[in-house]
């Protein structure tokens, strides 16, 4: 068995060999391209990460400043302005936001795909690297992230570039451009999320290997002046956006900007991780992630975890250096109480690689090949019968799913998405049965998702949007007036094509809504605000504002001046606690 034996380091292939994985090669990146792209333009930011890139994105453009991200008048400095950069430039060539704000996402998760592919491929050859980018391309955090405004596919690309080019250089080299390539790409991964740094954790099993001598390992000898380049190619990564911050910082010196760079530099990475504020999760929180999130590929441990163990026993540094970052990454991340599951998806592509030489045998088992179907059923019969008895009866869960979600008279449509999905995953198993379980795996898990993204998604999306609440808005205040925002979700300024004025966005509710009495006081009769109703209480009288209604479950109202109690005039607002937002944390 495969399994069982040392993996030789795969010989060149004939040339009909070559067109045959050439063929092959395309046809899985152009299969990924139209499972990643379905659905986009289709749908808007939803909450509730992606409507925040969004307008961090929206503001680059609006104002040219790409340097310094602003949600609303605040400076953002959660994240480095990378990955809201990138959307910011794909509007630029697009001209569509709800095609922008997910091309990053697109392009760097087949950029992923690609990279494991084709170092599968250097490592073990064409079919190993084919298996491991079908094993990564249909893993639900993988294809479900993909499809997201999300920060971390990019984050992932850049690590997994990182990777790329350290392995490369560590097991097929010596190859110092890749190694270069890899440090360039570490540096990048930082000035995104600041994570990227991460990837030379890979250092540690490379060494370890080399002083056992274990074997697949190349001998690198090279002058100190190559590895040094790894460290100027890290360097001149983040110097790109760290010399341009600091020499604008320098230029605009003012407590905000020092504020920024102090919690950009300090507060978002070392605090954040020792003593974090948010996403509390026990130590065994990513062995959950794995065993659910990393589905179906996870349905393969039982054959993997024997080969792997046999490959270690060999000595095979193929797979100790890939496994062994896998599992320090993994350790990182648990030993900090702040835990989300996106924070490990690094790790994934490399557990997809180390899959790859074996998956193929794998299916081939009985146990494999009726798990693989179970897995399929397990899907497909609750789908269907909830799909089915929603549309029949008429639950009380199904009234309560529609009336959290606002989905009004397209609740009928979200359940027969359920159905056709569930029948859609029945009909795979049926036609291709347990002896071709890979293939009903592949094409069911493929028709699901392309529901999913053609339907499912930009329904959920257009019945929680804001859309509503804005046309409302718009009906009563005119096309005339002013509108300011006060406790705000960062969708609204997204949906209303006017200008619309706030007053930060961490700033605390009463500083804000002092702010907007004063701004109202300039212009009382062209003046409107529209406020999350949880904080109105006591300057803002109930009676007399507007009801616009409810959207993703919290309550807006609408007024000019006059709704303002006498107590609370020239914006002496008494003072309260971020709590008394409503439920809107201001520090995510």
């Amino acid at each position: 068995m495969a399994a069982e034996q040392a993996l030789p380091i795969p010989p060149a292939p004939a040339e009909k060999a070559l067109r045959r994985e050439r063929t092959q090669r395309w046809l899985l990146m152009l299969g990924a391209l139209l499972l990643l792209a379905a659905g986009i333009g289709m749908r808007g930011p939803t909450p509730s990460d992606e409507p925040r890139f969004a307008l961090v994105a929206h503001q680059m453009v609006a104002s040219g400043n790409w340097l310094i991200p602003h949600r609303g008048a605040d400076w953002y400095s959660d994240k480095p302005p990378t990955f809201m950069a990138m959307q910011a430039l794909s509007y630029t060539l697009t001209g569509q936001w709800w095609v922008a704000f997910l091309l990053p996402s697109l392009l760097c998760s087949l950029g992923t795909l690609w990279l494991v592919y084709d170092l599968g491929r250097r490592l073990w050859g064409h079919r190993a690297g084919l298996w491991a980018g079908l094993g990564l391309l249909f893993t639900v955090q993988f294809l479900f992230q993909a499809k997201r405004g999300q920060i971390d596919p990019t984050v992932t690309f850049f690590v997994t570039l990182a990777n790329y080019g350290l392995l490369r250089h560590f097991l097929l080299g010596p190859d110092w451009r890749a190694f270069w390539l890899g440090c360039f790409a570490a540096g990048l991964g930082v000035i995104t999320k600041g994570v990227g740094v991460l990837a030379f954790l890979m250092f540690l099993p490379w060494l370890f290997a080399r002083q056992q001598g274990w074997k697949q390992l190349p001998s690198i000898k090279g002058h100190a002046v190559h590895w040094l380049g790894g460290g100027v190619a890290f360097v001149a990564a983040i110097a790109l956006w760290l010399v341009p911050l600091l020499l604008y910082v320098h230029a605009h010196d003012s407590e905000t900007a020092r504020d920024y760079v102090h919690d950009i530099f300090f507060n978002q990475t070392v605090n954040r991780y020792v003593h974090p504020w948010n996403s509390f999760q026990p130590p065994w929180f990513y062995l959950e992630v794995i065993i659910t999130s990393w589905l179906p590929l996870t349905l393969a441990l039982p054959g993997l975890l024997p080969a792997w163990r046999q490959q270690v026993r060999e000595r095979d540094a193929r797979f100790l250096l890939p496994m062994a970052w896998v599992v320090l990454l993994i350790l990182f991340f648990s030993l900090t109480r702040a835990k989300r599951d996106v924070y490990i998806m690094p790790a994934l592509p490399l557990l997809a690689l180390c899959a790859g030489p074996f998956l193929d045998t794998i299916l081939q088992r009985r146990w494999a090949q009726w798990t693989a179907i179970g897995f399929l059923l397990l899907l497909a019969l609750p789908a269907l019968g909830l799909g089915a008895h929603s549309l029949l009866f008429h639950s009380a869960f199904a009234t309560r799913f529609a009336a959290a979600r606002q989905l009004g008279d397209q609740a009928a449509s979200i359940w027969w998405m359920f159905v056709v999905a569930g029948a859609w995953l029945l009909l795979c198993v049926l036609v291709f049965r347990a002896r071709r379980a890979g293939m009903a795996l592949l094409a069911g898990l493929a028709g699901f998702w392309l529901l999913w993204s053609l339907w499912g998604a930009p329904l959920l999306a257009k019945a929680s949007s804001p859309a509503g609440l804005v046309q409302r808005v718009e009906q009563t205040i005119g096309p005339d007036a002013e509108l300011a925002l006060v406790a705000w979700k960062e969708e609204l300024p997204l949906a209303f094509e006017r200008k619309v004025t706030d007053f930060g966005f961490v700033t605390p509710w009463h500083r804000q809504l002092s702010d907007a009495i004063v701004w109202q006081e300039k212009d009382p009769t062209h003046r409107w605000v529209l406020i999350l109703a949880d904080v109105m209480a006591p300057c803002v009288d109930r009676d007399a504002s507007i009801d616009m209604g409810v959207t993703s479950g919290r309550d807006w109202r609408l007024y000019r001046l006059d709704a303002i109690a006498p107590a609370c005039r020239g914006g002496n607002v008494p003072e309260g606690k971020v709590e008394d937002w409503g439920g809107i944390d201001s520090r995510r």
